[in-house]
């Protein structure tokens, strides 16, 4: 047994997995996970730079994952960067700080290194479920951008494409420095016709058509699976492997987009975080469902930390031998 630490920082939060990895089982045993908005990618796609308030937010959180990571004794610790973080001019400035406190350099990966984390982490416990057909369209909604991967038992095709929900709502629900409340039909129109360009793109590379099963990961999907159970409150399990219509999504959507801040806001299930985000977050996901014709999609609570830290277990049963 293994125990091993995960640290995925993106454009809207920072999360982090503490887990025993058994080699024998080829199991994940969760001691700590958990969950912070920071929103590091805040004026990203407008300045180019990481914004100092946004870095400080997330070095505090750095800070407190550092005590925990050393309250639980983990043998290894990988941290992985994602969207904001790539697209950034100072990100040096970002890779310092992070090193200082955990001790670690956080690695910068790639739209495609990000996909293969996601699809391993998504599907490792579904590949033997008979209820789901192959190939596995696994979508994960991230702040900054979104991939889409499609494989089997492993990845087939690839892609990152950059609409999230932090960059689509900067880029076309925010005016005047403050997000439209509710956003205006125009405004919705312009971010669905370039959610609908990312996906052109994303066919390129990756056969969206060709998947049975549809899985959604990431804060949107999660919340909008809490929503459609009008959940009292954000509930881990019984959001994990819970299945969501396209019709619900769609509905879901309609009212978010259309709700106040306040509206958002009163919803149980909802993060203080996501309150301006989740309308953009939940086009994204209906976006998808009808370019590929998905009648359901299979949400997961298991994403690219699982498998960030899978791949930090892996080495270490490699370096064992």
């Amino acid at each position: 047994m293994t125990r091993v630490a995960a640290i995925d920082c993106g454009t809207n939060s920072i999360r982090l997995l503490v887990a025993d990895a058994d080699p024998g089982t080829g199991e994940l045993t969760d001691l700590d996970r958990r969950m912070t908005i920071v929103r590091l990618g805040q004026g990203v796609d407008r300045t180019g730079r990481l914004a100092p308030e946004a870095l400080e937010r997330t070095f505090a959180a750095c800070r407190e994952y550092a005590e925990i990571i050393k309250e639980h004794g983990a043998e290894r610790l990988r941290f992985v960067a994602t969207s904001a973080s790539r697209d950034a001019e100072n990100r040096d400035e970002f890779v310092r700080g992070v090193l200082d406190i955990l001790g670690v350099e956080p690695e910068v990966i790639t739209g495609d290194q990000e996909a293969e984390f996601s699809f391993t982490g998504a599907t490792r416990e579904l590949t033997g479920r008979a209820d789901l057909e192959r190939p596995f369209l696994v979508v994960d909604i991230g702040g900054g951008s979104t991939e889409f991967v499609v494989g089997d038992d492993r990845v087939r095709a690839a892609r990152s494409v950059d609409v999230g929900c932090v960059r689509m709502t900067e880029r076309h629900l925010v005016r005047d420095g403050a997000v439209t409340d509710p956003p205006t039909e125009e405004q919705i129109a312009a971010m669905r016709a370039d959610i609908e360009a990312a996906l052109d793109r994303a066919e390129e590379a990756v056969p969206l058509r060709e998947a049975h099963t549809l899985v959604g990961l990431a804060g949107s999907v999660t919340t909008v699976s809490a929503i459609a159970q009008d959940l009292p409150e954000y509930d881990s399990t019984a959001i994990h492997h819970s299945r969501v219509s396209r019709d619900r999504v769609r509905e879901i959507t309609d009212r978010l987009l259309r709700s106040t801040h306040a509206e958002r806001a009163a919803v149980p299930s909802m993060h203080p975080g996501r309150v301006d985000v989740i309308g953009a977050g939940a086009l994204v996901l209906l976006s998808v469902m009808e370019r590929i014709g998905a009648e359901e999609v299979v949400v997961s609570e298991h994403d690219i930390l699982d498998g960030i830290a899978w791949s930090v277990a892996q080495a270490s049963f490699a370096t064992d031998r």
